[in-house]
């Protein structure tokens, strides 16, 4: 039977367009955040340009697992209907690339027990993330979920369009070092912060996200199923 890995968003790498991924629980890699994002804010090609944008890198990471999924979430015009990102991982546990779980089964992973720091969200490469009160911020990862990992009912953009923007748009991220200007549970949350100023590169920077460059691209994350 095949398990499912998530990758933290170039949502679900932790920086602006990053994300985050999961692989098979077979591998020492299950969870990571992207280490460089797709370069175009938040037009990551919608989940199946993300999931590949995944696979590529856990690929050149030396990952032999084939089904690697971004932690994102989809919804339909008025939030009436939608794909949530919780269904898309499988059930857990989930381990970075040092073999450190970050949670033991989907109720975990989106409760308060959760692993999920910023010296646990690594990349696939198994490096840190720069976060809150380093010299370039890029906390923030893509998810468009809400804290329970379901897609969005708030109404109004939260996906990036699906994640096929890279303008004007809105979409909901998370903070992998679980830090953010108040210590409040939203700004702790890894998946559910607040929403972007935009969708382009330098709108997703402007609020703890990344540029351009691959030192400090988007996050996203990624899961294998």
């Amino acid at each position: 039977m095949r398990k499912t890995h998530i990758v933290a968003g170039c949502a679900l790498s932790l920086l602006a367009g990053s994300y985050f991924a999961y692989a098979a629980q077979s591998q020492p890699m299950s969870f990571f955040v992207t280490s460089v994002g797709v370069g175009k804010g938040g037009d990551l090609g919608g989940l199946v340009g993300a999931d590949a944008h995944c696979q590529a890198l856990a690929r050149a990471a030396g990952s032999t697992n084939a089904n690697w999924r971004a932690y994102l979430s989809t919804t339909q015009p008025g939030g009436e209907a939608g794909v949530s990102a919780r269904d898309r991982i499988g059930k857990g546990p989930w381990q970075n690339a040092k073999g450190v779980v970050v949670a033991k089964s989907i109720e975990d992973l989106h409760s308060d027990a959760n692993n999920i720091t910023k010296q646990t969200a690594l990349t696939e490469k198994g490096e840190t993330v720069p976060g809150r009160g380093e010299p370039v911020n890029t906390h923030d990862m893509l998810t468009g979920s809400d804290p329970q990992g379901h897609f969005s009912t708030a109404g109004g953009d939260t996906t990036c369009g699906n994640w096929s923007k890279s303008g004007e748009g809105s979409a909901i991220v998370g903070h992998h070092d679980r830090t953010g200007l108040k210590d409040t549970w939203h700004m702790r949350s890894w998946n559910s912060s607040h929403g972007s100023r935009g969708c382009s590169q330098d709108a997703l920077k402007s609020s703890g996200g990344a540029g351009c460059s691959t030192a400090s691209p988007p996050t996203e994350a990624a899961v294998l199923s």
